[in-house]
């Protein structure tokens, strides 16, 4: 191997292992401000250091072909070392200043949506109740006074009627139905006195 591409591997190392540090930093700041299950963070390192290594896997067979030599630790190392000596505290804030923009742009979209969706459509609801209201109001009010207009021609019909309907005889099970539809007639239409 030529030492061109020795120092292109050592420099693709460095930045692999900088890299590391950086998805590490990140990783740890979300867990910790996501406030994470204490199990579920296992599972996530595990997923770290399989991504990791097959990250670093990939660059060193994309820059040697993947011959691992000593080199190859020492730039993952010096990677991660100059990282976290001179980045660590930039990525940290940088990652707690993405999270809180995040959330506020959350709660932005939020405030817009009750706002703009939800209390529109509340109001709406509320007018067509009360319209719904109005209107079956003034249809009972309607159905009232045609009731009462119409009552003198049934009970001249009742009369004219009288003596067809006392020879004809109506069954017991219809005469209870017709008791009870009068009853709850009276009870829902008949005006109340006090």
């Amino acid at each position: 191997m030529s030492p061109q591409i020795q120092w292109i591997t050592l420099l693709w190392m460095l930045f692999s292992g900088a890299a590391m540090g950086l998805a590490y930093d990140s990783y740890r700041v979300l867990s910790g401000q996501l406030h994470f299950p204490r199990w579920t963070l296992h599972v996530l390192d595990l997923l770290y250091w399989c991504g990791a290594a097959l990250f670093v896997f990939r660059m060193l067979y994309v820059s040697n072909y993947g011959q691992l030599r000593f080199y190859v630790f020492v730039g993952l190392f010096l990677g991660v070392w100059l990282y976290f000596l001179f980045l660590s505290v930039t990525t940290q804030r940088f990652v707690v200043m993405l999270i809180k923009a995040v959330r506020y742009f959350i709660d932005v979209l939020k405030r817009l949506f009750r706002l703009l969706v939800w209390s529109p459509i509340r109001m709406l609801l509320k007018l067509l109740k009360g319209l719904a209201l109005m209107l079956g109001g003034i249809a009972m009010f309607v159905f009232r006074v045609v009731l009462k207009l119409l009552l003198p021609f049934w009970k001249l019909a009742q009369w004219m009627l009288r003596p067809i309907t006392s020879r004809l005889r109506m069954p017991k099970w219809l005469d209870k139905l017709w008791n009870r539809l009068v009853l709850l007639w009276e009870k829902w239409f008949s005006e109340k006195k006090e």
